[in-house]
């Protein structure tokens, strides 16, 4: 038996487990910290600014609902028909 490899291999680990003992100690560590980037704040603020915001404008649906409720709303086959094409399109 070779005792040197022994030897090298029991220092090997020995190290490890000094290291690990060095880093659970955490003697000298200062707080984490972070740091958002003036693009995160304007990501964070327009996130609030939509939370914030109503699902429907009530403004533009407004007057569609009372011509579905009156019986008035007309939808033209044609322009129907071409919106449909063209977002049948978009989507190929």
């Amino acid at each position: 038996m070779r005792i040197e490899a022994y030897t090298q291999v029991q220092q090997l680990y020995n190290t490890k487990k000094v290291s690990k003992a060095q880093s659970k100690s955490g003697a000298g560590r200062s707080a984490d910290e972070l740091q958002i980037s003036d693009f995160g704040r304007d990501i964070q603020i327009a996130k609030q600014a939509v939370a914030a915001s109503q699902d429907v404008r009530e403004d533009v649906t407004a007057s569609i609902k009372s011509q579905i409720q009156v019986g008035t709303y007309d939808v033209g086959i044609e322009s129907f028909a071409d919106k449909l094409m063209k977002r049948y399109e978009e989507m190929r």
